[in-house]
């Protein structure tokens, strides 16, 4: 393969973005920052993110294009969760009940939300940007009035209405990072982890080489060719909506329990965007998409905050760190979400 052809393969996003990568790794030997503590945090932020960036495969495929109404599974992921936290679930069990309940939500709203973006054709995610937002700012309310009444939950004041942020300490917090993991000097792989995030990204990929899976991406390709192949496009694109959706809802468990925490009110809403720009940084467009872009594009995007924020704040003395951390994860999502779609596609491999 000569030199371009594996620009051409690799991408000029991914080139720029892997090169500032390797530079700021580099400075980071330089200022002695442990670099074990710098993987470690990749790989955890590597597995709590792409989950969430796989939800954004089907949608793609089916031809709805990027999901911006990611908010709506992660909502139903918030749900599950809390349902297993309000009667005290811990540990596997805890985190089986959280997803028992999620999913078939997911199910249901997805179907629900795949009707109406059947009638939406070709406004999907301008529709799905308005659609997370109301669904945000209804659930903002639902909190406050919410029937949990367990005390880990709860304001302490009044007894009524679930707080901002709640500790999964004691019911899920850390399980997958902790299971099967690996060290090896001061490097800790979260083994259970990336496990989760491999068995999710299987079944997509298992799902895309059947004979449902193929329909579902000509309908996503070609509504015309579909049609005239027997395929009921609304049909496919609403198991495209369903399955995102589901995706979204059991990403935010797998965040939340790696995180250590649930986040609630407008929180949901700042899902989307990293999710949107990882994907597309990966190398995927608006019409292709593969797994590899969302392992490419969660590991590049994650990566770079994670090294830049340790050696900006010592470069500034802590001084610049936060505001750093914004133009970088915002200039990133900006980048990916306008650049040319055309020269996205053709990079990447094949999964």
């Amino acid at each position: 393969m000569n030199i371009k052809k594996l620009y051409n393969r690799i991408g000029f996003p991914r080139l720029i973005i892997g090169v500032f990568l390797a530079v700021l790794i580099f400075i980071s030997n330089i200022l002695k920052i442990p670099q074990a503590q710098l993987w470690n945090d990749i790989m955890v932020r590597f597995g709590m993110n792409a989950v969430l960036v796989l939800a954004m495969v089907p949608s793609i495929q089916a031809g709805i294009g990027i999901n911006f109404n990611l908010a709506l599974g992660v909502v139903l992921g918030l749900i599950g969760a809390l349902v297993s936290m309000e009667y005290n679930f811990t540990g596997w069990t805890a985190f089986g009940v959280a997803l028992l309940i999620a999913i078939p939500l997911a199910i249901i709203f997805g179907y629900l939300y795949g009707l109406m973006l059947n009638r939406v054709k070709g406004q999907e995610m301008t529709v799905g940007n308005y659609v997370g937002f109301s669904v945000v700012s209804f659930m903002s309310i639902f909190w406050l009035i919410a029937p949990f009444k367990n005390p880990g939950l709860v304001w302490v004041m009044g007894g009524t209405g679930l707080r901002v942020t709640l500790t999964m300490e004691d019911s899920m917090g850390g399980l997958l990072n902790e299971f099967l993991k690996i060290k090896i000097g001061n490097l800790i792989i979260p083994t259970g982890l990336l496990l989760f995030f491999g068995l999710c990204a299987f079944l997509v990929y298992i799902f895309n080489r059947t004979k449902l899976g193929n329909a579902m991406k000509v309908a996503g390709a070609s509504e015309s060719f579909a049609i005239s192949n027997g395929i009921d496009v609304n049909k496919q694109r609403i198991l495209g909506t369903i399955l995102s959706t589901v995706l979204a809802a059991v990403g935010i468990i797998v965040y939340s329990q790696a995180f250590g925490f649930l986040q609630l009110y407008n929180a949901p809403l700042y899902v989307a965007m990293p999710a949107a720009a990882s994907i597309l940084i990966g190398g995927a467009s608006l019409q292709k998409v593969k797994i590899a872009h969302v392992i490419i594009g969660t590991f590049l995007f994650q990566s770079l905050l994670v090294v830049a924020l340790p050696v900006i704040n010592i470069i500034s003395d802590g001084n610049m760190a936060e505001i750093i951390r914004i133009i970088i994860s915002n200039g990133i999502i900006i980048y990916a979400l306008t650049r040319n779609t055309d020269e996205s596609a053709s990079s990447g491999g094949d999964a």
